[in-house]
């Protein structure tokens, strides 16, 4: 694949050194794109939209579009674009920087040092600062509006990256749509990712682990999703039988 590329291109493409740019470079000039699902099960990058991004960020102009994987889903590949746009993504993510420790404290300040998604308590130097609408769809907005950036566990970020990825509008990049999403405004959201869905989130912590506990074995359904899920429509409809 090397012969598709002008000797200057491939020149950038070799000076960059660091591991996992220069991993995402190598498989693509050797196979021509790269999957989310190869940089997953060949790399073990479980963030594949951070690997592609880390590619971006050296200047290197990527496209993506969506193929069939090995378990019939659509997933996200990756390719060169044109090498003519080299100058003009170095320009746009020169400005990128890493999120700031100020613009932690903030939120931590506004909201209290806990995970958006699972609205669980927790030591912040746990917390990660991600933005609401992805990078890759929605750029780098100003620290200082801080609505647009939220607080997450390592699990609720690595949920979020995954849904994304896999959503429609990681191609089409609609910012409004991102914006009322579940994995941008959990509170308060149209659609998650694109599906018709909605999500109750229960937390058990301290002495209600033993309600949690009773509550599993009193219904006698081991999947503890199921059993909120069921207690929920339960009470629902017998609400609903009663008003009526």
């Amino acid at each position: 694949m090397n012969n598709d590329y002008s000797e200057e291109f491939l020149v950038l493409l070799n000076s960059i050194t660091a591991k996992r740019p220069q991993t995402v470079i190598q498989h693509i000039l050797k196979h021509g794109f790269i999957t989310s699902q190869d940089l997953k099960d060949l790399y073990g990058y479980n963030h594949p939209p951070r690997a592609v991004r880390d590619v971006r960020e050296q200047g290197i102009p990527l496209v993506t579009y969506r193929i069939e994987g090995t378990d019939g889903r659509k997933i996200a590949a990756y390719k060169f674009g044109d090498p003519d746009d080299v100058g003009n993504v170095i320009s746009k993510s020169a400005g990128r920087t890493a999120l700031s420790k100020a613009l932690k404290q903030a939120l931590i300040e506004k909201y209290g040092a806990k995970c958006f998604i699972y609205h669980a308590i927790m030591d912040e130097n746990i917390l990660q600062v991600d933005h609401r609408v992805p990078y890759e769809i929605g750029g780098e907005p100003d620290e200082k509006d801080i609505e647009k950036y939220m607080l997450l566990c390592p699990s609720a970020n690595r949920a979020k990256s995954w849904a994304c990825e896999h959503c429609e509008n990681w191609i089409k990049k609609v910012i409004a749509f991102c914006v009322v999403c579940y994995w941008a405004s959990p509170d308060e959201y149209e659609h998650i990712a694109g599906n018709q869905e909605r999500v109750i989130s229960v937390m058990f912590t301290g002495d209600e682990v033993a309600d949690y506990m009773r509550l599993i074995e009193i219904s006698g359904i081991e999947c503890a999703q199921d059993t909120i899920k069921q207690l929920i429509r339960e009470f629902i409809n017998k609400n609903i039988v009663r008003k009526s």
